[in-house]
């Protein structure tokens, strides 16, 4: 896949260009995806700003689709909910990948943060990929995906079950992702430092 630059003063963004239909509910959108943690400098800050109005002024994205249990999600959201400010017309989806049914209080809490939230069908009896699944629903809903992926990164190394004695290295979520997204032909932004 070659590498392509949108013209911004970002030159060190690393940017994928990909060939993808809308094939969504959305009109032109962008999801987020990266590492739990995340190392949230201010340098990190101003990359992200300077992407995420780069592409609502010059990509026309109007929504934007946020996940939750990341430190980066919760980054990108306060950006895009002080961009809002400025561009009022923005939505913030809540893809969530728990409770399936949420009440009306929910709904009332998550209404101000969010223009609109759902819990997609498929990823029900996902199990433990229920944060994969998500994420991999984020993608097939979006053109643009901003991602904090930092390519030597590795979880911590697990048991299989409780009884296992031996340990395995997990693949990281944001990794699947990432290979899901360029499969897809997504248009990524990567800002980790």
């Amino acid at each position: 896949m070659k590498k392509l630059f949108y013209n911004t003063n970002i030159e060190s963004l690393n940017y994928k260009g990909g060939n993808r239909k809308l094939d969504h509910t959305y009109y032109n959108a962008c999801c987020f995806l990266g590492h739990r943690k995340i190392e949230a400098s201010q340098e990190l800050k101003d990359r992200l700003y300077k992407a995420i109005e780069m592409l609502i002024t010059d990509k026309k994205v109007t929504s934007f689709l946020f996940g939750s249990k990341s430190q980066f999600d919760t980054l990108c959201h306060a950006i895009v909910t002080k961009l809002k400010e400025k561009y009022t017309y923005l939505e913030r989806i809540y893809v969530r990948a728990e409770f399936p049914y949420i009440d009306e209080h929910y709904k009332e809490y998550l209404s101000k943060s969010y223009e609109d939230t759902y819990y997609p069908d498929k990823i029900l009896k996902a199990g433990r990929a229920v944060y994969i699944e998500r994420n991999y629903e984020k993608i097939n809903k979006s053109n643009f995906c901003i991602i904090y992926y930092n390519k030597k990164y590795m979880p911590p190394k697990r048991k299989q079950s409780k009884n296992q004695v031996a340990f395995y290295q997990p693949n990281s979520g944001t990794k699947l992702a990432y290979d899901y997204a360029i499969k897809k032909g997504l248009e990524m932004i990567n800002v980790f430092i």
